[in-house]
């Protein structure tokens, strides 16, 4: 199946300049979440690429009951429909220490997490030296406002596909290969 990050889709549509990504940017810069208009107008037009036809794996979609109800509705008119919705649990504090802990190298994309997978050399990059950045929205205090717009606006999802018999929970407070695992195995249940 693939994987289909909406965070991912905002990226590219941001680094491509087109008029969707210069929209979601000035959001996403505030720690906000991006309308329900554009994020599914993002999405439906990336689940029609061909690797989607066996399946696709949402990350960070649907954000609000808005945006599941126009996503359920769309895959309806597609003939397709939801199959599991897993909810990865994890402490306010916690995710602001891990996200906090997230490097970038500018020149190739790979991330490093001080916590979990740090560079050889803080703050450079292990394979070519260059000097890792920062995402905005991987900053402590956006990240707060994030987990500030989530308890508002994507919490009551939880409530929404556990009414509908779909959702599935993971505890995130374990370590990484633990987290792995309970997840490959809820999805081995589908």
């Amino acid at each position: 199946m693939a994987h289909v990050a909406s965070g991912d889709l905002f990226r590219e549509n941001v680094s491509k300049g087109t008029p969707l990504g210069k929209l979601a940017k000035s959001y996403m810069d505030k720690g906000e979440l991006v309308p329900d208009d554009v994020t599914v107008q993002m999405v439906m037009d990336r689940i029609t690429r061909p690797d989607c036809e066996r399946g696709v794996v949402f990350d960070g979609f649907p954000r609000t009951v808005a945006q599941a109800q126009a996503l359920d509705a769309a895959l309806a008119q597609a003939g397709k429909k939801i199959g599991m919705v897993v909810l990865v649990d994890v402490k306010d504090e916690t995710l602001v220490r891990r996200l906090s802990a997230r490097w970038i190298c500018p020149n190739d994309g790979v991330v490093y997490n001080t916590l979990t997978n740090p560079p050889r050399v803080p703050g450079r990059c292990d394979k070519d030296n260059g000097e890792l950045y920062q995402r905005e929205d991987d900053k402590p205090e956006t990240v707060r406002r994030r987990l500030q717009v989530y308890h508002t606006q994507t919490k009551p999802l939880i409530d929404y596909y556990r009414a509908a018999g779909l959702l599935r929970e993971v505890n995130g407070e374990q370590d990484i290969d633990q987290v792995q695992a309970d997840l490959v195995k809820q999805v081995e249940q589908l």
